[in-house]
């Protein structure tokens, strides 16, 4: 095999070969209208409500425009048709049940448990779904993990001290509660290792994180032995989370096992920075962006420098970020699609660097939701709100929109 080569993301040919001239402009659409943060803020008052309501019109808009872009579809069949044209330009899938949270206590839970061991079935069937992604808050009780977490914060120790401190101050009811979520995860977990598929497990707000990180690393313990499994994402636009990761890596190294960690930027920077300033607390976010690309990239250099005991997923749409991790592997000497380092951009954005790095050799998927609309809602909501407080990200998506479709326009005239 040979090593990474130098790649470039401006190739727009490979980037949309898989999208027709009408897939294109419906894409340039939205993403300006995206780009208007009035519209977007409107969008996601407007939108619950009508979903609540269940009005027809605003569901059927939904679906053809902002689902359309960004999730797979309403069901594993309809996603089936994504997956394939994604594997045939040899972009591989990570796939989310796009369930934020239960809204049916226990049996909602149950469940979604149910749910994931099913997508984790089907993902065994097929050759370019190596991972799928779940959130412990779709199998345990937000005010139960928040409680966890507080406990937590008010021990010292190692993070997995302070988590057992914790289990023990809960009530016997909040103990047996909380054995119905390790034992939801297990289930999962245990189903992914006999199929050979990873399990992804989503980031959440900071003041629920620590239970998650503990819950999650148990798990590793458990399944990263022999094969790696289980992975926990990492915001590293939070300030502490570099130091978490050589902490994390220092903690599996001494247990024996492969740590399995997703980076990404983060998700919940908004929510974050409001709750620190109403509870008078230090925000745990990174004062400026500069901060949050050093130590996103710190990551991936001490992830690349660790590869035998760690795998990394680079989940970025910073081009810079992503072409730093090719030229670290080059560095290394380490092969494109070297098995521990994978990379993954969202469905419907950044299809420049997907289908480039594709292009190249590397392993590379897209994150794809699929659900029914009502349940993928917060998620869409979330990817809008994101995109359109992310400086540059929309003038980039129509820059590239445009110069492809400009493209296609002057190879038929010329023809």
């Amino acid at each position: 095999m040979s090593t990474s080569t130098a790649i470039s993301f401006d190739n727009t040919e490979y980037a949309f070969e898989y999208k027709k001239n009408s897939d294109l402009k419906n894409a340039h659409f939205l993403f300006s209208v995206i780009g208007k943060p009035w519209l977007v803020n409107l969008g996601l008052k407007l939108t619950p409500w009508a979903i609540k309501w269940n009005l027809p019109f605003v569901k059927l808009i939904l679906r053809k425009t902002i689902f359309q872009q960004f999730v797979g579809g309403q069901n594993l069949q309809e996603t089936a048709a994504v997956v394939n044209t994604l594997n045939s330009h040899n972009v591989q899938v990570i796939l989310d049940y796009g369930v934020e949270g239960g809204n049916d206590g226990e049996h909602g839970f149950d469940t979604s448990a149910s749910e994931f061991i099913k997508v984790i079935n089907y993902a065994a069937k097929e050759d370019n779904i190596p991972f799928i992604s779940i959130k412990i808050t779709g199998l345990s009780r937000f005010g139960l993990l928040e409680k966890i977490d507080t406990l937590m914060n008010h021990s010292e120790g190692s993070l997995m001290n302070c988590y057992l401190k914790a289990i023990e101050l809960l009530n016997n009811e909040e103990k047996q509660e909380w054995e119905k979520v390790k034992n939801r995860l297990h289930s999962i977990c245990e189903r992914a290792s006999e199929n050979k598929v990873g399990v992804l497990i989503d980031a959440e707000e900071t003041w629920i994180q620590d239970p998650v990180d503990a819950l999650t690393f148990s798990m590793m313990d458990l399944f990263n032995r022999d094969s790696i499994v289980v992975y926990n994402t990492l915001q590293l636009y939070r300030t502490d989370r570099l130091k978490f990761l050589k902490d994390c890596y220092e903690a599996a190294v001494e247990k024996g096992f492969i740590l399995g960690v997703k980076l990404v930027r983060g998700a919940y920077m908004e929510n974050e920075r409001k709750r620190a300033a109403q509870m008078n607390y230090p925000s745990p976010i990174q004062v400026n962006k500069e901060n949050c690309d050093r130590d996103f990239n710190d990551a991936i250099d001490f992830s690349i420098r660790n590869i035998n005991k760690i795998s990394v997923i680079v989940a970025s749409h910073n081009e810079q970020s992503n072409l730093y991790s090719t030229q670290l592997l080059a560095k290394n000497g380490l092969t494109s699609n070297h098995p521990h380092v994978h990379f993954s951009q969202l469905y419907g954005m950044s299809d420049n660097i997907t289908f480039n790095l594709a292009k190249a050799g590397y392993s590379v998927s897209k994150y794809l939701p699929f659900g029914p609309i009502k349940d993928v809602v917060p998620y869409l909501m979330r990817r809008a709100q994101e995109n359109s407080s992310v400086s540059g990200q929309m003038g980039r998506e129509l820059s590239l929109l445009k110069r492809e479709l400009n493209r296609r326009k002057y190879l038929k005239l010329i023809q």
